[in-house]
């Protein structure tokens, strides 16, 4: 069988279960619920090659029944997947290649043979289903699922999640909305990893690492309504992809790239606010905005550890004052990590990303009177870039008049607009020339790492005020001596890197546009 699965899956506390059971938004079930011990087998080759095409290959026993499942990689992220799935059976438990579909799936494989497959983990689920039919054509399968997740080896992971998966209609907004109600209920999260990816993750041993943003294809025949749904999706999919790490704490890029995923979606609702109902565009910008503000501390302390404190530490090794302020400065970052664990581990961080995800898949800027604007949805996107790339530039060319002399908070206003006309060239770069592109965006980072330079300096004296907030009595005594020799540092250094900025702003001011200058006007 050949199908296409469209599921949400939300990771929920053991014990949340049976109030989450119990919640009045299942009450209209139809039918029994049942229950059934679920064992899943996956199976790749030993250098993972399905896992590198991102396939996976299950055998799962039902009953006295064996069932095999094809699947592909998800295509969506923060909320709903779509996936390839191909189901077939077969008489005992291990992979039967032939019992594939001919079309769709030997696609996907490619040359392989069933002498190549070893277990590589397996997964042991009880799983509890229910049905639902919140709205006239939509049926909701609601599976309950506790059990773990072992290697072959001998390592497992717990597994204790809601799966919500559309078996009828095309109504994807009811699955955000049971969602976001269960979330009322009890504290839940929006897991993204299927089980095969999580599992993938623990056979192989791999860390909690971080990513960059990813490559952003936009096509010229894309409209403005869908363009807008892409950029959305691959913010929210960048932010989301950095959870885990955040959460651990071993790695600063973590939340680091949370904030600049944040950064960059905000900047996406800015881009398009002149399109968007004006309710949602507040609703959803101020949401974003909590919690880009709730990452805030930790990553300011981050940087401030990393390019502020430590280049005077080398200079001054083993000066009292610096060690005091070291030790202030890591339990100060400590407790911004605390926050934004907080931020992440809470039910307002879930609802945002179902919210996000029903807004989009149910493309909500269509609540909307009929209008001139909300007409320009439907027009190819490369028709509007031009536009809303030249406003951008020249917000930051009026921001950028009289640099050479302009006081720091116009070079922060300016900074600011810098970093919104980056993130529209990034959004719309694939719709342009590549070499005309990277010629803009290099001179465009170049200014902007100086002037966020700027601006990191500029934060030293609140995060010392910072200290005595958070530490009070307790800080180490000498921080404060310490705190005067970074200071002093960065001010020389400030000085003296004053005439290379000016060359920076100059230059890229200067810099030809790569978009249409003609179609840009207006």
């Amino acid at each position: 069988m050949s199908d296409q699965e469209i599921e949400l899956k939300l990771r929920m506390r053991p014990e949340d279960v049976a109030r989450l059971r119990a919640a009045p938004v299942l009450g209209g079930a139809t039918g029994r619920a049942v229950t059934r011990q679920l064992r899943s087998v996956y199976y790749d080759t030993p250098d993972l090659r399905l896992h590198g095409r991102a396939l996976t290959l299950r055998v799962r026993r039902q009953g006295q029944k064996f069932v095999q499942t094809l699947k592909s990689a998800p295509d969506g992220v923060g909320g709903v997947t779509t996936r390839g799935e191909w189901e077939s059976p077969v008489t005992e438990a291990r992979p039967n290649l032939a019992a594939l579909p001919v079309n769709g799936a030997w696609d996907q494989i490619g040359p392989l043979s069933e002498g190549e497959l070893r277990p590589v983990f397996e997964s042991d689920i009880k799983r509890t289903v229910r049905k639902l039919v919140p709205a006239d054509g939509a049926e909701i399968e609601v599976a309950f699922d506790q059990g773990e997740i072992r290697t072959a080896e001998g390592q497992s992971m717990p597994v204790a999640e809601i799966e919500l998966e559309l078996k009828q209609g095309d109504d994807v907004k009811a699955l955000y909305d049971l969602a976001l109600a269960l979330n009322e209920v009890a504290p839940l999260r929006v897991e993204t990893r299927t089980k095969a990816e999580r599992g993938y993750a623990l056979a192989i041993g791999a860390a909690e690492g971080w990513s960059k943003a990813g490559r952003l294809d936009i096509a010229p025949e894309d409209t403005v309504e869908m363009a807008l749904a892409r950029i959305v999706r691959h913010c929210v999919g960048h932010l989301v992809a950095n959870e885990a790490c955040a959460l651990s704490g071993g790695n600063p890029e973590g939340i680091h790239q949370m904030r600049v995923a944040l950064r960059r979606l905000r900047s996406a609702l800015s881009v398009f606010k002149d399109l968007l109902p004006p309710a949602q565009y507040a609703d959803l910008a101020a949401e974003v905005k909590w919690l880009a503000g709730a990452f805030g501390p930790a990553r300011d302390w981050d940087v401030f550890l990393e390019d502020l404190f430590a280049p005077v530490d080398q200079a001054f090794p083993g000066d009292p004052a610096l060690a005091a302020l070291a030790e202030a400065a890591r339990r100060c970052r400590e407790l911004g990590y605390v926050r934004a664990r907080e931020a992440i581990l809470s039910p307002r961080y879930t609802a945002l990303l179902l919210r996000i995800g029903a807004w989009v898949d149910g493309r909500g800027w269509r609540d909307q009177p009929v209008s001139e604007q909300s007409a320009r949805f439907f027009q190819p996107v490369h028709t509007l870039s031009d536009r809303l790339l030249a406003k951008r530039h020249r917000q930051a060319r009026k921001r950028g008049k009289g640099f050479a002399h302009a006081p720091p908070d116009a070079r922060h206003e300016l900074r600011i607009a810098l970093k919104k006309l980056r993130y529209a060239a990034d959004f719309f770069r694939a719709l342009y020339p590549p070499k005309a592109v990277k010629r803009y965006a290099d001179d465009l980072a170049g200014l902007q790492d100086a002037l966020g330079h700027l601006q990191d300096v500029a934060t030293v004296g609140r995060l010392m005020g910072a200290v005595d907030d958070a530490l009070g009595a307790k800080a180490p005594d000498g921080w404060r001596q310490g705190a005067g020799m970074v200071l002093g540092w960065h001010g020389r250094g400030l000085v003296a890197m004053e005439p290379r900025l000016v060359e920076d702003w100059e230059a890229f001011a200067a810099t030809k546009p790569f978009w249409s200058e003609a179609k840009g006007i207006g």
